[in-house]
């Protein structure tokens, strides 16, 4: 374990929660406190919200780890870990803040840990700011498992902002070693579909959305879907898949007051569009979402779209913790290739 505290101001780069989940997670990893200063600093509302209280928690608990700080509105937190276990987790975010970023938290540590575990999450499944469950169950997770790690997840109740009141499962089974994966090649794309989930809201706000993207995108009526999800509340996502030889990506749209399903179509239709232009096979969320799982295999590779402000900080953080640097560069029009590798 490396007792060295790592200092981070917590206002650098994208200046968001992803500074901290990503600094609470490489922590658990490498047994190293931190502490950070000037917590979302530049946000309408600065320190720590529910849901980001709800990840220094839930990495608290999986770890026995001693912090101050950890408080509502905290613009400055110490954590201490201790020795990660697996077991039996239930965490709530108490509000629609993301529960899939908050398992994102504790998951590194986790596939790491000694024994199995089995988490429970409740929150937000589905909501703007965050990867949904179905990007989690389909994309991500199927990269990570490349790796070594072996997780499921199991869908009990979607969770839409504002009521949240969403619930999942999580099964992680350990690695022994976390293997390097190097991802360059999209391939044939295979398949491309479309669905529409709504909560407490006409099926019709779907259908418009699934019309929409099938006439812009050539889809199938085969491949296309409109369901209606128990929820605590309102809710509506529309969710674009692209499964290719090497790679699966998920596009979402949301719908949201004062905006046709149409126009949320045309958004989403966009976002896809341009990833099938980079040629790339990894999306720009899974290419936020690879950097700590290669950064622990010691290396690893990818080709992607324009990098977000997301993946830059994401890069830069884990410097902050492992002898790893982040190398992106441009590798066409619009796709660029980032190497995960030890520092030499």
């Amino acid at each position: 374990m490396d007792n060295r505290m790592t200092v981070i101001d917590g206002s650098f780069g994208e200046g968001g929660g992803q500074i901290l989940r990503t600094s609470l997670a490489l922590s658990l990893v490498t047994g190293r406190p931190f502490r950070m200063e000037n917590i979302r600093a530049g946000r309408e509302k600065p320190g720590l919200l529910r849901q980001h209280l709800a990840a220094v928690e839930a990495a608290a608990a999986v770890s026995g780890a001693a912090v101050r700080g950890n408080s509502i509105g905290s613009g400055r937190i110490e954590f201490e870990p201790g020795e990660v276990k697996g077991g039996e987790y239930r965490f709530a975010v108490g509000t629609a803040g993301s529960a899939t970023l908050v398992f994102q938290s504790v998951l590194p540590a986790l596939m790491l840990a000694s024994e199995p575990s089995s988490v429970t999450l409740e929150g937000g499944t589905h909501n703007p700011w965050a990867p949904p469950f179905d990007f989690m169950q389909k994309v991500f997770l199927p990269a990570l498992e490349r790796m070594g790690p072996k997780v499921t997840l199991n869908l009990e109740r979607c969770g839409f902002f504002p009521a949240g009141g969403g619930c999942f499962h999580a099964r992680v089974e350990p690695a022994v070693k976390i293997e390097r994966i190097d991802i360059l090649e999209r391939g044939q794309i295979k398949r491309r579909s479309v669905r529409a989930l709504v909560a407490c809201l006409p099926e019709h706000i779907g259908a418009r959305e699934v019309d929409t993207v099938r006439e812009k995108l050539g889809i199938d009526a085969s491949d296309s879907s409109v369901s209606s999800v128990p929820s605590r509340g309102p809710g509506n996502v529309l969710i674009i898949e692209i499964e290719s030889e090497g790679a699966m990506e998920l596009v979402t749209g949301y719908g949201r007051r004062g905006v046709a399903a149409e126009e949320v179509a045309k958004e989403a239709v966009k976002e896809a569009r341009g990833y099938l232009a980079s040629g790339a096979p990894v999306g720009r969320h899974l290419a936020d979402q690879l950097l700590i799982p290669m950064a622990i295999a010691g290396g690893g590779s990818f080709r992607t779209c324009a990098p977000t402000e997301h993946t830059r900080t994401n890069a830069e953080v884990i410097g902050r913790f492992l002898d790893i640097g982040v190398e992106i560069v441009q590798a066409g029009e619009f796709a660029w290739q980032v190497d995960v590798a030890t520092r030499r």
